[in-house]
């Protein structure tokens, strides 16, 4: 355990001189926070109630499918992973040590959303915080879940950037949080269901934590789990 959670704080302390991580999990989705809060709120009153959680859904799927997935390529695509196999480490401990890293950075950066978003646009806080920030935290993990694969599958960094963008653009344009989802034709209404973000903004609001919104979460995360098993396993062999 010990040597487990020297990895992750070794990790931690990599991330933080990541300058991917950095601008992925931090600059960028708290620059779009500063300038769009004020944006929104201005044009769209009402958005006050939910402004906490669009730009969470925001940051959180900027740090997850675009943030991660090139630290993966890095450990998974280089000679790191034959160390890994060298030394008799476990393969699966760069993705584990990385997914935990870049949860810590991604709720930092969501908690800092949450403790400026009341002061500097009057938006309104979650009614029930602790539920508020458990949900999150399923949100995180599901998404990461998705970088994750998005990180052991696809080895070019080229063709990631290209992909990683194809699921972040539909995850913040479908998912309600630009506008409300019934403005979308009926096509595009259904394809926003397919991302987590659609389910992970309705989770996080007042009164959303309930079943409906959360299967479909569960039921991506452990499907992710499943195909990051079969991808580590083929990179073991």
């Amino acid at each position: 355990m010990s040597g487990f959670l020297y990895g992750v704080a070794l990790q931690w302390k990599l991330d933080i001189r990541s300058r991917s991580l950095l601008v992925t999990c931090y600059i960028v989705p708290l620059i779009f926070f500063l300038l769009m809060g004020g944006i929104f709120t201005s044009v769209m009153p009402d958005m006050k109630s939910t402004l906490i959680q669009s730009m969470i859904v925001m940051s959180v799927s900027m740090g997850a499918f675009i943030g991660l997935p090139p630290s993966l390529i890095e450990t998974y695509g280089s000679d790191i992973n034959k160390v890994y196999k060298a030394n008799g480490v476990p393969i699966y401990l760069g993705l584990v040590t990385m997914f935990l890293s870049a949860f810590i950075h991604l709720m930092i950066a969501c908690a800092v959303i949450v403790l400026l978003a009341p002061v500097l646009f009057e938006a309104v806080l979650p009614a029930q915080l602790p539920i508020f920030f458990f949900a999150l935290a399923i949100y995180i993990i599901v998404s990461l879940s998705i970088g994750s694969i998005l990180g052991l599958i696809i080895k070019n960094q080229t063709k990631l950037t290209m992909i990683a963008q194809l699921v972040f653009l539909p995850s913040i344009m479908l998912s309600g949080i630009m506008f409300p989802i019934d403005l979308l034709p009926n096509i595009l209404e259904m394809a926003g269901r397919i991302f987590p973000a659609f389910w992970g903004y309705r989770l996080m609001l007042d009164n959303g934590f309930c079943p409906e919104n959360l299967w479909y979460l569960i039921f991506v995360f452990f499907t992710a789990v499943i195909v990051c098993g079969i991808l580590l396993k083929k990179q073991k062999d």
